[in-house]
């Protein structure tokens, strides 16, 4: 943990946090503790926090249907994994709209429009 000045927001004084180890929206793992992965670690407070796990679903949600539209291999192939993305691109709209001000870190408008490109795309079997 940190006590510097939050790299989402800029509030400081607060403790902060730093993300370097889990899984993406898929379950793949990610470390960016790796040296060749981390050059410069940023730090967030708690709500940007928050935000910086939902721009990762978001940025994930978005890497895979360019893929699926694109003709590549993309776990938005397995329906019930296109449905959890779905969902789960709603429940970020739904964070964003109740939250006060505007995220930092993630534009409404960008997810509204690969929520409504997912919500055109077929939907596989």
């Amino acid at each position: 943990m940190d006590t510097g000045t939050c790299q989402g927001c800029g509030a400081s004084g607060g403790p902060l946090m730093k993300f370097s180890l889990g899984k993406d929206f898929f379950g793949r793992p990610y470390d960016r503790l790796s040296p060749s992965s981390d050059q410069s670690p940023k730090w967030y407070c708690t709500a940007c926090s928050m935000h910086k796990n939902l721009q990762r679903d978001f940025r994930d949600i978005r890497t895979e249907y360019d893929k699926l539209s694109a003709g590549q291999g993309s776990e938005l192939a397995k329906g019930d994994e296109f449905l959890r993305a779905s969902v789960r691109l709603r429940e970020i709209i739904t964070i964003l709209e109740a939250g006060q001000g505007q995220s930092p870190l993630l534009e409404g408008p960008d997810v509204r429009l690969l929520m409504e490109r997912l919500n055109t795309a077929t939907m596989p079997v």
